[in-house]
């Protein structure tokens, strides 16, 4: 059987599984980034004890990068989770040569073709994280032989200018077969939303909040050591 790399680290983990995304721009919010380096924010996220890191490639609404994806795989060794609209088979090999552990698919966007896409990251080693936001693109999730779903408690076709709410994950994610490894994505700010979303899940992806904060390590410290 394959060991995959973030799934295996998220189910592994002793304290609250975090996947810390390097966000560098919002729609919504504009540069997160904001003069500092990105990559002492990558340091930062690893000693507080993230179990991933998350990065957008889209280059339009999220000024993102493959370049500097492939960069930020040889700078960690933490498990790099790539999230853009992938729709082609060459960009999960691709994702797969960049080093990357992880790629994220989405139901909507994809939807009877995400089952082949699955397949194809998994023969290149990758897990899959398909996103979902309805009961609907869940049962299409769930006809898959992905490792990972995740709930987008924000709505990708709005571009995340939503702001989403946990309330998505405690609908969904009692439907989700402990099999899955089962993320809530998005709309995570505090100590209460992260409480409600772990409940029901394996792990939280939260990029926001902690891009916006002005201690990222010791925020993302406290999503991972607080009580559940």
């Amino acid at each position: 059987m394959m060991v995959f790399g973030l799934s295996r680290a998220i189910r592994s983990s002793k304290k609250n599984a975090i996947i810390a995304e390097l966000k560098l721009y919002s729609p919504k919010y504009g540069d997160l980034l904001k003069g500092r380096d990105p990559f002492e924010i990558l340091r930062a996220y690893e000693r507080a004890g993230a179990v991933g890191i998350s990065y957008i490639t889209e280059p339009k609404y999220f000024r993102g990068s493959f370049e500097f994806l492939r960069k930020l795989c040889q700078e960690t060794e933490l498990p790099v989770l790539r999230k853009d609209f992938i729709t082609e088979r060459e960009d999960i090999e691709r994702t797969a040569e960049a080093g990357a552990s992880a790629v994220l698919l989405i139901a909507r966007l994809l939807g009877e073709g995400l089952a082949e896409l699955v397949d194809v990251a998994r023969e290149h080693g990758l897990d899959t994280l398909v996103e979902v936001h309805s009961e609907g693109e869940l049962n299409i999730a769930l006809q898959t032989n992905t490792t990972m779903i995740g709930i987008n408690n924000r709505d990708i076709g709005k571009l995340e200018l939503d702001d989403g709410d946990v309330s998505l994950t405690e609908r969904l994610a009692p439907l989700i077969p402990k099999r899955y490894v089962r993320v809530s994505e998005s709309g995570i700010s505090t100590m209460d939303d992260l409480r409600r979303a772990l409940r029901l899940t394996d792990a939280a992806l939260i990029g926001t909040a902690l891009m916006k904060a002005e201690d990222p390590e010791r925020l993302l410290r406290e999503f991972v050591e607080v009580k559940v």
